[in-house]
């Protein structure tokens, strides 16, 4: 794959909820394989009606209009990143958090230790880790990483 992505676009509420929720199911059940396959489905709803809607999102397309990932930022905190499954290693998250980086300069994560492939990505990007907690935002028993990029 040869620079896959033919724009870095706005969110469109509109048009791309669903597929989006569909990329970020495909990736979660390859990155946060951990949390549960009904776990993840059941959240899937939510990343249409709460999370895309709370949150600046920015589309990574290709030429044929597919969308090979997103990145959604609340202020300078990267509330998700996700790339398609098939699409992934080819730079398309570090293309968007260029992106991200362009508009907000310094940016914060938080990102599962489980998550090994994620914390390899982000700290060959420049993140560093300034915390940790023993359980997730649901106050499950998974170690998150907070991590700082200035």
């Amino acid at each position: 794959m040869t620079d896959p992505i033919q724009t870095i676009r706005a969110h469109d509420p509109e048009t791309d909820p669903a597929a989006l929720s569909a990329l970020w199911l495909a990736a979660s059940l390859g990155a946060h394989g951990f949390l549960g396959r009904a776990r993840l489905e059941a959240q899937r709803g939510l990343i249409e009606t709460r999370y895309l809607p709370m949150a600046e999102t920015f589309v990574a397309e290709a030429v044929d209009g597919t969308r090979l990932g997103f990145i959604s930022l609340l202020g300078d905190f990267v509330a998700a990143l996700f790339v398609a499954p098939g699409a992934q290693g080819h730079g398309i998250g570090r293309a968007l958090l260029d992106h991200a980086r362009a508009r907000r300069g310094a940016l914060e994560l938080e990102v599962y230790a489980e998550n090994a492939g994620a914390l390899r990505f982000y700290r060959r990007y420049g993140f560093r880790a300034v915390s940790r907690r023993a359980h997730d935002d649901e106050g499950l028993p998974h170690v998150t990483i907070r991590m700082r990029l200035d």
